[in-house]
């Protein structure tokens, strides 16, 4: 299995001015496979220390933060001397040593030549919670689901995984339904890498839902153990909605429809956790398409997305004889699946601003309005077939010329005076 993030670790390797790096991510997207594949492959000794087990050392924090004694505390435990140049300390689970995200504060002040990973599930829920965090003093990543290159690759399908990688669009035509039929896989599938092994092993619909549904048991275990008890119904509440939101024609997140009578105020502190936990994320209305996105963003109106498209398909019951019924998948509950497999490949670039925009006194919506990191801004019309009239798209593009808008549908590519239409398929590897 190939995950794109280890190009990224290595150049943090070799940063001269490297800090202490934090691994974020929700549960079962690959944090500890990450770093400790990354570990085994780039240097000669690796220290692994989960704090959920290693339990005689979860409370070391509490003595001091000093980084030679912490070192000399993990030598203990790991049997071997920790050389700074070759040896990668990967602390998993830290949100549950009180005051173990503190010290990464003092190995960069103190110790910056020791190579450290720190990683958690429920870091950003902890991060909220009052835990000291070293602004400044670490590095972040974070980690997704697969993205639908990665699965290529981890089905075997190299050929499809070059096309994407090496941008050869000249070569799609004659694999064009080859690249739709793994595109239906990864609707039902999803980038969960368990769900993703298991696939790719002996192609067993039912045991790719079976380890959906205990991710989903899982999650739901998570709010139970770390979630606030006045918050945790709430929480449930938001959670088992989020299909029911994204049916709807229109699919911004309107609170009455967990509850009649609901108010922002009842589940906002909810909402926040399943975002903090990096299970959902939240897309902002814009009220105007212009730079900075962020400056224009209406933080009341917003779409909540799912984390991964395989996990909305367990949760919405999406029936793996769906996938052969011609394209029925791409269009399944007023085209949820599709528009959240788009969100889910933009969100891979953390330097983007992912927006929504309504216009017309919201008798029109534009599906995506992006910024990327040149400060471009991008219009994103989200076709679920083949059918390409879209009265809002052409509108926005009539209105405001942008010079790079994008339809991404089942179509082939082609490039027209004022859009280009991209392929689902390839959309996650357009913008690279």
């Amino acid at each position: 299995m190939y995950r794109q993030r280890i190009k990224q670790l290595k150049e943090w390797q070799l940063q001269t001015n490297r800090k202490p790096l934090v691994l974020l991510g929700a549960r079962q997207v690959g944090k500890t496979w990450l770093a400790q594949e990354f570990g085994r492959a780039e240097y000669r000794q690796m220290v692994y220390i989960n704090f959920e087990r290693a339990d005689k050392l979860r409370d070391n924090f509490l003595h001091d933060l000093d980084p030679k004694r912490l070192i000399t505390d993990f030598e203990i435990y790991a049997g071997f001397k920790i050389r700074p140049d070759d040896t990668l300390i990967v602390l998993d689970e830290i949100q549950v040593a009180p005051r173990g995200i503190t010290s990464l504060k003092y190995f960069c002040e103190e110790a910056r030549e020791y190579h450290i990973i720190a990683a958690g599930s429920l870091l950003g829920v902890n991060i909220h919670q009052g835990e000291s965090f070293p602004v400044g003093k670490v590095d972040i990543m974070e980690l997704r689901p697969m993205s639908f290159c990665e699965f290529l690759l981890a089905v075997g399908e190299t050929g499809l995984a070059r096309i994407l990688a090496e941008k050869l669009w000249d070569a799609i035509p004659p694999v064009a339904e080859k690249f739709k039929l793994f595109l239906k896989y990864y609707f039902f599938v999803g980038g969960m890498p368990e769900a993703v092994a298991a696939f790719a092993e002996d192609r067993d619909w039912k045991k790719v839902r079976s380890i959906q549904n205990r991710i989903l048991q899982a999650y739901r275990s998570d709010f139970s153990k770390h979630a606030p008890k006045e918050v945790l119904p709430r929480i449930n509440m938001v959670w088992d909605n989020i299909p029911a939101q994204l049916a709807k024609e229109n699919k911004k997140f309107i609170y009455g429809l967990i509850r009649e009578g609901a108010r922002a105020k009842d589940f906002e502190m909810a909402i926040q956790w399943l975002t903090d936990a990096g299970l959902l994320h939240k897309v902002c209305s814009i009220s105007k398409p212009a730079l900075p996105l962020v400056a224009y963003q209406q933080l009341s109106a917003f779409k909540l997305y799912h984390n991964d498209v395989g996990l909305l398909g367990a949760m919405s019951r999406l029936n793996a004889k769906t996938l052969i019924d011609g394209d029925a998948v791409f269009g399944e509950f007023k085209g949820a699946l599709s528009e959240n497999f788009v969100f889910q490949q933009l969100k891979l670039r953390d330097e983007w601003s992912v927006n929504y925009y309504p216009f017309g006194n919201g008798r029109y919506e534009l599906d995506f309005v992006i910024q990327n990191e040149e400060d471009d801004l991008i219009p994103i019309e989200v076709k679920a077939g083949e059918n390409l009239r879209a009265q809002s798209f052409k509108l926005f593009c009539e209105k405001h010329k942008p010079q790079n808008a994008i339809r991404t549908s089942l179509a082939d590519y082609r490039k027209e005076s004022r859009m280009t239409n991209v392929p689902l398929y390839i959309i996650g590897d357009w913008f690279n």
